[in-house]
């Protein structure tokens, strides 16, 4: 398809100050960032280049959960230059009204969208998982490990010098199932397996119920109870993929899988996803409800008082997003409606606004 030259230089005008606006979101969000990775960095021998390592690692997630403030604000500040250079009456006067302004960027924000999810958001999260992975290494828990996986939750931890590796088949909250507990020295010998039908990790102390266990000489002792004392608990294993930022699409799409494969709820990861899939709606949106504000707007020179109104719009589209994915996160909304339902009610605004664009 080959754009007319009026699309193609609102396209580039647009993207110009999406860039604008995402490159400035990047340095202050470096010069934000940069100082909680000292603090943290602060009691260890790393020198300032790990800080300013893990912070680029960083920010391009960072950058990422931005997007809509970033384009709601590259939006104003593109009619800010159109009205300024007089261009939106010069575009009238050829035949392009407000509605062709605003379905032009509206369609390279949606096509903008796409690309995002595809190409920047698995950048980002590779480099999400590079700066959990380099910040885990200063990290006093850098001896535990726990991931989940097709074959059940695994956890290897150290205590008392001794090294346990456990799998669990099946988790469901503040419980473990078909669990085996294997006990090494610091060589990796093998000492004793613990077998268990069922746990019960609300404490750190979890407490074994129909246990077998099996030492270096195979005596084989039967407990009907037995006590567990390790790093985790439920809260903490339920927390283990909290950061789904760190995760590509695919890497979220398995996760989910385990899970389910565990018997472990996978909502958090099915409302990252449905988050994800309607990004490049939300973000055509958000620029249709900045495009209504500037032509409403218009007469305002202020560029103070324009941003003002972008982040209060920022704010309450956010919080209307917020208190869905809460309803969601609680299941007292299924998952797809706790995140479509908001861009419903911003769509039902949007085509309000439309019907009456001409008018100004």
């Amino acid at each position: 398809m080959i754009l007319k030259k009026h699309e193609n230089y609102l396209s580039k005008l647009f993207l110009k100050n999406i860039l604008i606006i995402g490159v400035v979101f990047f340095f202050l969000s470096f010069f934000l960032h940069i100082f909680e990775e000292l603090k943290y960095l602060e009691n260890t021998d790393s020198n300032i280049f790990y800080p300013i390592f893990l912070t680029v690692l960083n920010i391009p997630s960072i950058v990422f959960e931005t997007l809509p403030f970033i384009f709601l604000l590259g939006v104003m500040f593109f009619f800010i230059s159109l009205y300024e250079k007089e261009e939106i009456e010069l575009l009238k006067s050829h035949g392009v009204n407000n509605f062709r302004v605003t379905f032009i960027i509206s369609t390279v924000s949606l096509i903008v969208g796409i690309l995002l999810i595809v190409v920047y958001y698995s950048v980002s999260s590779n480099l999400k998982s590079l700066y959990l992975n380099f910040k885990y290494q200063f990290s006093n828990s850098s001896d535990h490990l726990a991931v989940v996986n097709s074959d059940g939750l695994w956890i290897k931890e150290k205590n008392n010098e001794k090294i346990f590796i456990i799998n669990a088949k099946i988790y469901k909250f503040n419980t473990l199932e078909k669990i085996k507990i294997t006990e090494l020295n610091q060589n990796y010998e093998l000492l004793n397996t613990i077998i268990a039908d069922k746990a019960n990790i609300e404490n750190n102390l979890w407490v074994l119920k129909s246990v077998i266990m099996f030492n270096e000489e195979k005596q084989n002792k039967l407990h009907k109870l037995y006590n567990y004392k390790s790093s985790y608990n439920g809260k903490i294993i339920s927390n283990l993929y909290s950061n789904l930022n760190s995760l590509n699409i695919f890497e979220l799409l398995k996760l989910k899988q385990n899970y389910k494969d565990i018997g472990y709820s996978s909502t958090e990861i099915k409302l990252h996803l449905n988050k994800l899939y309607s990004l490049p709606i939300y973000l055509a949106l958000t620029t249709i409800i900045g495009s209504l504000l500037m032509f409403k707007f218009n007469n305002i020179k202020s560029k103070f008082f324009l941003v003002v109104i972008g982040v209060i719009v920022s704010v309450v589209f956010y919080y209307i997003n917020y208190f869905a994915m809460l309803f969601g996160k609680n299941e007292t909304l299924p998952v797809e409606i706790a995140i479509w339902l908001p861009q419903l009610i911003i769509f039902l605004i949007c085509t309000l606004g439309l019907t009456r664009l001409n008018e100004n």
